[in-house]
């Protein structure tokens, strides 16, 4: 007697349900961070109140900057979807020469303009420059990667999950970094090994229903639209 076999979920719902557990992460996110290395370590950063916001938990950030190394003195960041600045932050404490936070969200930005205020205000022994710019991550990528100047070494991307950004992120990101430079991106999936033509992925992590991916461009950057 043959046993009738199931159908295997369709990979729409495999993401479905990837999805919805990185919404039950952000639901229950805390609502304040900590900077955990560098001359702002132990820094409380607030983590406004808004859909869809999940700030890198500590233990993520802690692995990737073993990845990266600890001393990020002299490096070019770019936070692409910054939300509660969390990674560009602590990239700028531990010595990044300059940080530019995106968010296009308004209130979110003005958020991130008070909070990068007080950490750069007198006696803050800042060593970095830090700005904040209220733009939609994509076309501001893309428009810099048309310029050919690979303006940045190290560009974070935490795009919102429902909005299947990755792979587009990951593309325009890649023009803004030299041969190299270094992207790191969180996903509720894993993304492939060669997830884009000119990265390596160098390493992968995983902490509950969040996937984080380190690459590294090898080659000439896609031509930009």
């Amino acid at each position: 007697m043959s046993r009738r076999r199931l159908p295997s979920p369709t990979q729409p719902d495999v993401l479905a349900r990837q999805i919805q557990a990185a919404s039950k992460v952000a639901r229950t996110a805390a609502q304040e961070v900590r900077i955990i290395g560098g001359q702002w370590k132990r820094t409380p950063l607030p983590v406004p109140l808004a859909a869809g916001l999940r700030p890198t938990p500590a233990r993520v950030r802690e692995t990737l900057f073993n990845w990266l190394g600890q001393d990020l003195t002299g490096w070019r960041v770019l936070d692409a979807f910054a939300g509660s600045g969390a990674l560009g932050l602590e990239a700028a404490s531990r010595g990044a020469t300059s940080v530019c936070l995106l968010e296009r969200d308004p209130a979110l930005a003005r958020s991130l303009q008070a909070l990068v205020q007080r950490l750069l205000s007198p006696g803050g022994a800042a060593r970095t420059s830090v700005s904040v710019t209220q733009a939609d991550a994509l076309p501001w990528m893309a428009q810099h990667a048309a310029r050919q100047d690979a303006p940045f070494d190290l560009v974070f991307l935490d795009p919102p999950f429902d909005e299947g950004l990755f792979e587009s992120a990951l593309e325009a990101a890649t023009g803004c970094v030299p041969a190299g430079g270094w992207i790191y991106v969180e996903a509720p999936r894993e993304l492939g090994i060669d997830a884009l033509a000119g990265l390596r992925r160098q390493r992968h992590g995983r902490a509950g229903a969040v996937h984080f991916h380190l690459f590294q461009r090898v080659g000439e950057a896609p031509a930009a639209a």
